[in-house]
């Protein structure tokens, strides 16, 4: 007997299927209305070939009327066209921006040989080619600067490299983190900036070093302390040893820098004797080179930015007075060398080729060209009469000295500054090649200096 739940079954079955030869029906009509009939592929065939035979002639006569149209409003297609230029290049700044970043070739280290090594002022003038030369051997870098003199556009090639890391800082703060080596080269070093605000230049020379010996005793780090020449003063010996203690008017204008400079030496050795701290020091001498503030106040800056913009070339004083000037090159192979020596006594790292400003003046001028002239003002208070390092403990010890010429150095630098002048947006950068900072024999021996 058919039961109602039976009858109720069967239908609801007979409903899908009918629904489904519904569906399977309907698709097969929209499929075949689709298909183009005869007559419709006929039509296409016909057309196709009328364009074909005219092209020619219409392609000729559009070209004609465009033409005659430009002739009509030239100048606004001008302008038109000039904008779209924008656009593009607009356009193209934006897909670089999306490429993958390149980045130079760094030595490959293996993590016996890797180090490390923190770098404060490590975004300025030096600590930017120091972190270039160990980058490209293959080390760990970790910079931190506050950015008063430093610029963060003097190590932006090396953002986002996974051996790089660049911390914004103030290194009167503490900082905590785990490094093997440490370059302490935070602080002010030209007199306008150390001037500006002579106790935060104290301060940084004194607590930022005890923050950085501190570090240094905590993870069992090696620190360099990046001294100056300045802690002599103006010196009553010349050249100027590393045993000679200096003359130096504690109350000066250049004070602020001079005696908190000896101060640094005076705490990286208390650390040593006190908490077996391994602290190397180097009293470096006038440095120059590409990436040095442009207006920093310093005889090389200021003489090569008189010229290049038709100033006269200001000297200070009678002119008599000397000094030495070795390129950054040069500077970061000494400083390298030391850190990973067994000295820890003060080394001075300079060059010894002794100019006097008027000579110096002149050599610039001739190299600029202009119709800049050679003046000279009022002297500068406690200006120094004489500096010349002596080396004999650098060469003797580290197996270093300058390579660079003063020539080659110096029309380095005056390419560098005429780019710098020359920039009128960001997006013009004026970028120095960090392989260039792999090592001075590669300056020195050059065969085309401006190719570098």
């Amino acid at each position: 007997m058919v039961t109602v739940k039976t009858m109720k079954r069967w239908f609801t079955s007979i409903t899908a299927v009918a629904f489904i030869l519904a569906v399977i029906f309907n698709w097969s009509l929209l499929v075949s209305s689709k298909k183009p009939s005869d007559v419709e592929r006929a039509f296409v065939s016909d057309k196709a070939q009328h364009l074909a035979d005219t092209g020619d002639e219409k392609l000729q006569a559009t070209t004609k009327h465009a033409e005659e149209k430009n002739s009509v409003v030239g100048v606004t297609n001008l302008h038109e066209a000039l904008e779209k230029i924008q656009e593009l290049e607009k356009r193209l700044r934006d897909i670089e921006y999306r490429i993958p970043k390149k980045y130079p070739e760094v030595e490959f280290l293996t993590f016996k040989d890797r180090k490390r090594i923190l770098v404060t002022g490590g975004a300025g003038f030096v600590g930017s080619h120091l972190v270039d030369r160990l980058m490209m051997e293959g080390h760990e870098m970790i910079v931190v600067d506050n950015f008063f003199t430093g610029r963060r556009r003097n190590v932006e090639h090396w953002v986002g490299h996974e051996n790089f890391e660049l911390i914004h800082h103030d290194i009167v703060n503490p900082l905590y983190i785990e490094v093997d080596q440490i370059y302490h080269l935070a602080s002010p070093a030209s007199p306008p900036h150390y001037m500006y605000n002579p106790v935060k230049t104290i301060k940084t020379n004194t607590v930022g070093t005890i923050n950085v010996l501190g570090l240094a005793k905590r993870v069992g780090a090696r620190v360099l302390i990046a001294s100056t020449s300045e802690v002599y003063g103006d010196p009553e010996v010349h050249p100027q040893t590393e045993s000679y203690w200096g003359h130096v008017n504690p109350i000066g204008p250049r004070a602020c820098y001079d005696e908190s400079k000896r101060i640094s030496e005076t705490l990286a050795y208390s650390y040593g004797k006190q908490e077996n701290v391994q602290v190397r020091v180097a009293r470096i001498f006038n440095t120059y080179g590409p990436r040095m503030h442009i207006n920093d106040g310093r005889v090389v800056s200021n003489f090569i930015l008189q010229a290049l913009t038709g100033q006269d070339i200001t000297i200070y004083g009678s002119g008599k007075q000397t000094r030495s000037f070795q390129y950054v090159s040069d500077l970061v192979d000494g400083l390298i060398k030391l850190q990973n020596s067994n000295y820890s006594q003060p080394v001075n790292l300079g060059n010894p080729d002794e100019h006097t400003i008027e000579e110096f003046a002149s050599i610039i001028h001739e190299m600029v060209g202009g119709k800049s002239m050679i003046i000279n003002k009022d002297a500068i208070e406690d200006d120094p009469q004489r500096r010349k390092p002596d080396i004999t403990r650098a060469t003797n010890i580290l197996g270093w000295q300058p390579l660079v010429p003063l020539q080659k150095g110096i029309k380095k630098t005056v390419t560098f500054f005429r780019r710098e002048l020359m920039r009128s947006r960001h997006s013009e950068r004026n970028l120095h090649n960090p392989v260039d900072s792999r090592n001075a024999n590669s300056i020195h021996n050059a065969e085309d200096y401006n190719d570098l």
